[in-house]
């Protein structure tokens, strides 16, 4: 190219799918199928099932206490808590209703107290399909919506069989999409499939299991030989941090399947938990790569997220997008993630410390990676992010070091830039705050992902430093700021007073 410039690396695509893949065929729907109208319930055994949990409860509290009057009362009280169980179960399921009214999903609960529920699926965050081995014995399923606002927007449709289930979620994700409900599902396209050998490996190879296996092994050892029986206190607590932190990741992660499709990202995982989870497009607000010491030796990494909707104990169940993959696929799941960016090419400024550290910051995204025996690679795309601010204690203010602290909602990532000199981190800030204003459009939210319009960047006028946003149909987006019309540009500073020039790169 004239003047020696090398063209832009341009950023892999998993899609299409690999070869040797077809799509599964069409299904026609048929009448039955149509979950867009009509009311529905919670599947009928849901009433035995309630009836027997009771009952069984009372006998084994209330039956020692009632035996000593003799086995007629037993029976009798039995008796009567069965009907009465019922009683009360079968007008609940009766009823407990939802369906879907438009683009909004009705649930109605309670008999006591009634209770109705409107929501909006165009606030949908996250649609999760749960099957435990309980309700796998029975074709049942539990239908999970995540909503946004907080811990208790989330709804638990329990109890549904299964094929309703599955239609309610393809329904649900339809209308979030802005499409008419009866549209069919999504076609999806293979992403990766975790071998359970590798899940079990990788599991192993860490620090903390391989040396409380041995330290496990050493106490039976000294008890058997030394005939002490004093080792089992120390080898309890043991056994159960090992079923926590090797059985619990191997049962929930065995036959770990990730796909893509137009409606999200979707993870289908779990042995005695079967769980079918769907991130739709731009919930994802940040993510992580961790490279345990032992790990990178394996070229294997991990993928965590902060995933919008989740909250409380479910964003933890629900953060971990790959548990083990090999780190180019880890990599090129950020890319899907994150379109029209690439977080190999961001680059990278090391730091003058101890602990080593990098950080860069484009156009796209903010990059920071840490750690000297576990590395972390957090991206942040930058107009996802909530606040910037630079931090400084007092030791840190005696050697002349600040930290680049950007806030993202709530989850594993956080990212940061440690230890960095004090005129290096402002222009580090003052960067991502330009740069995070430039991204922000305000009519490319993430709700309606599959009919909003998709707005054209272009430069804006000379000298003025600011793009436009043009519509398809030739128009520019404008919007009102402070009493005056200007270009679709968003104008929070992210928790910084004022904004420098950007760094030259």
């Amino acid at each position: 190219m004239p003047g020696g410039a090398t063209p832009a690396p341009q950023a892999p695509t998993l899609l299409p799918p690999s070869v040797g893949w077809r799509p599964p065929p069409v299904q026609r729907r048929r009448p039955e199928d149509d979950v867009t109208a009509g009311v529905f319930r919670a599947h009928w055994m849901t009433i035995p099932i309630q009836v027997v949990a009771v009952t069984l409860v009372f006998v084994a509290l209330a039956g020692p206490i009632l035996n000593s009057f003799g086995y007629a009362w037993v029976v009798v009280m039995t008796v009567a808590v069965v009907f009465g169980t019922l009683a009360y179960a079968l007008p609940t399921w009766w009823y407990g209703t939802f369906g879907l009214r438009e683009d909004h999903l009705v649930v109605h609960s309670g008999l006591v107290l009634r209770g109705s529920r409107e929501v909006p699926l165009s606030r949908l965050q996250a649609v999760d399909v749960v099957r435990p081995l309980f309700m796998q014995v029975f074709g049942l399923a539990e239908l999970r919506i995540e909503m946004a606002g907080g811990d208790g927007s989330a709804i638990r449709l329990r109890c549904l069989h299964r094929p309703l289930a599955e239609r309610m979620r393809v329904a649900i994700l339809a209308h979030a999409a802005g499409l008419p409900g009866r549209s069919p599902e999504a076609p999806e396209w293979p992403f990766y499939r975790l071998p359970f050998v590798l899940l079990l490996g990788a599991l192993t190879f860490r620090v903390p299991i391989l040396l409380s296996f041995i330290v496990l092994l050493m106490l039976a050892t000294a008890g058997v030989v030394f005939v002490e029986f004093g080792v089992v206190g120390a080898i309890l607590p043991l056994t159960l941090g090992l079923l926590r932190h090797f059985w619990g990741p191997l049962t929930r992660y065995t036959d770990y399947y990730a796909s893509l499709s137009s409606d999200g990202l979707r993870l289908r995982y779990g042995m005695f938990q079967r769980r079918m989870q769907t991130v739709p497009p731009g919930r994802v607000q940040a993510v992580r790569v961790v490279e345990p010491l032992l790990w990178r030796a394996l070229g294997v990494a991990r993928v965590e997220a902060n995933v919008a909707g989740y909250a409380g104990a479910r964003q933890g169940d629900s953060a971990t997008l790959l548990p083990v993959a090999p780190r180019r696929t880890a990599f090129a799941l950020v890319n899907e993630l994150f379109p029209e960016s690439e977080a190999a090419y961001v680059p990278l400024v090391p730091n003058r410390s101890p602990v080593p550290s990098m950080v860069g910051v484009d156009e796209r995204l903010f990059v920071s990676t840490r750690g000297l025996f576990c590395t972390v690679t957090e991206v942040v795309p930058v107009e996802r992010v909530q606040a910037a601010r630079l931090v400084a204690g007092p030791l840190s203010r005696f050697t002349g070091r600040v930290t680049v602290d950007v806030d993202t909602p709530p989850g594993p990532v956080r990212a940061e830039a440690p230890g960095r000199e004090a005129g290096e981190a402002r222009r580090f800030l003052d960067a991502l705050v330009e740069y995070g204003r430039r991204a922000r459009v305000p009519s490319a939210g993430t709700e309606r992902w599959a009919t909003r319009a998709t707005l054209t960047r272009r430069p804006g006028p000379a000298g003025s430093g600011r793009p436009t946003f043009e519509r398809p149909d030739g128009g520019a987006d404008t919007f009102q700021e402070n009493g005056r019309t200007d270009t679709a540009d968003t104008s929070v500073e992210s928790g910084t007073e004022g904004t420098g020039d950007t760094p030259g790169r």
